[in-house]
């Protein structure tokens, strides 16, 4: 099989690296910064620069970029894609995505499935794509009705391929929603939580929980700032009831409520077990 890969950022280079480690597919690629296309090139992660002459002969392509450069790339590529190419974008939000992307599928006759592997790092850029990111890892696709069995067939056994460990269905709206609590509230969370002073004094003081807490305050803002975006309603939600939750601490603290505070934290560790995870 042949893959282009759009991107070859952090998500764009992992797939790109992942894919020449595991599988004999041959993979171009393509990445508007010439050091990343250099150190693709010669780390052999890809086979060749992705380009208009051999986009056709892709069978698989795979979009790694933020939503507006995605949305802006989608609609200028979507005319010279075959009709015997799949497209899956790998966006951290979908309904924007999807919502644009599906009607020039329809229209120019290629496959189109949304996808967004559960996988990442705080640190960016092809410099940092790893062949195990996706290992043990959820692979998201968000079909619709249009999609078809075997596109979605083609998909689940290539991401397993290159180590993802469950591939998980949605739609837009539930992938949105779900990933608003947990993915970008946690990103939120931490770096409101290094805004403190205090975090500039933490030496000696800090061990796993700090780390923790601060490890995806290390973002680039730039794209997190779109996913943030594209996805307000459902964080604006989430913060909502974050904050809420806050407060019951907040005052059981001031009223010296020992009880009160005691059961916060009981129900807390309860819904953590009930939740289950890491």
């Amino acid at each position: 099989m042949t893959v282009g890969i759009v991107g070859l950022g952090l998500i764009g280079g992992s797939m790109a690296k992942s894919i020449k480690v595991r599988t004999e597919h041959t993979v171009y690629g393509i990445d508007k910064d010439n050091e990343t296309m250099t150190m693709a090139t010669m780390s052999g992660s890809i086979d060749a620069p992705l380009t208009e002459d051999n986009l056709k002969d892709c069978d698989l392509l795979l979009a790694a970029l933020p939503p507006s450069a995605l949305l802006k790339w989608a609609e200028e590529t979507a005319p010279k894609i075959s009709s015997n190419t799949i497209l899956c974008d790998l966006c951290g939000v979908k309904r924007v995505i999807c919502s644009a992307i599906a009607p020039l599928a329809q229209k120019y006759g290629f496959s189109y499935i949304g996808g967004h592997p559960m996988a990442g790092k705080e640190l960016s850029g092809f410099a940092n794509a790893d062949t195990e990111l996706f290992v043990g890892a959820s692979m998201i696709l968000t079909p619709d009705e249009n999609s078809n069995i075997i596109v979605l067939d083609k998909l689940k056994s290539f991401f397993l391929s290159i180590g993802f460990g469950v591939i998980t269905f949605s739609t837009p709206e539930e992938h949105d929603r779900i990933i608003a609590y947990t993915s970008q509230l946690a990103h939120i969370s931490s770096s409101a939580y290094v805004k403190s002073p205090t975090a500039q004094t933490h030496m000696g003081f800090s061990a796993g929980s700090f780390n923790d807490m601060t490890r995806v305050a290390r973002l680039d803002e730039n794209m997190w700032t779109e996913l943030f975006s594209a996805n307000r309603d459902n964080l604006i939600s989430e913060l909502d009831t974050f904050i809420g939750h806050l407060s019951e601490y907040m005052d059981a603290l001031k009223s010296n409520d020992a009880n009160k505070l005691r059961q916060l934290l009981e129900n807390g560790c309860q819904l953590k077990a009930s939740a289950g995870g890491k």
